[in-house]
This record gives structure tokens, C-alpha cells and sequence, in this order.
């Protein structure tokens, strides 16, 4: 019984890879077959893209104020020289 096990696993591996493999190839030859404004799409991505910079560096921001604010709760020495 044990030795047809790995034989099962690899055919649903097989399966489950090449079914996504199908459709991640028929979704990027759709998304080429689209004729959408590239210069609308352009500026959603450049916009979206902004919006995640701004998130980040915020978030940033918060944890190094948190992370000095915590330091100095406990008695940490966070001075510059």
C-alpha cells in the first residue's frame, strides 16, 4: 500500500501544477488581448503605486516613534552622541 503513495501524490501534483499552469497562461493571453486605454491604465498604476509608497513610509514612520517611545519606557539610553 505504502509504495503507490508517492505515485498519487506526484499525479495530483502533476494535475494541480498543470491546471494553473493552463490558466495563468490563458490569463495573461487575455490580458493581451484587451484594448484598454494604456495611458488611463498608466496613471491607475502610477496612482496605486503612490498610494502603497505613502503607506509604507508612514507605517515606517509610526514604528520608529513607537519603537523610541517604547525604548524610552523602559529605560533605554536612545541620545545621540
Amino acid at each position: 500500500m505504502m509504495e503507490w503513495i508517492p505515485i498519487v501524490l506526484v499525479a495530483f501534483k502533476v494535475f494541480v501544477l498543470g491546471t494553473g499552469m493552463f490558466f495563468a497562461i490563458k490569463w495573461h493571453y487575455d490580458q493581451g488581448t484587451k484594448a484598454k486605454d494604456k495611458e488611463t491604465e498608466k496613471r491607475a498604476v502610477l496612482r496605486a503605486g503612490g498610494k502603497v509608497v505613502a503607506v509604507f513610509l508612514l507605517l515606517l514612520m509610526s514604528l520608529g516613534v513607537a519603537t523610541f517611545v517604547l525604548g524610552n519606557m523602559i529605560g533605554l539610553d536612545l541620545s545621540f552622541p
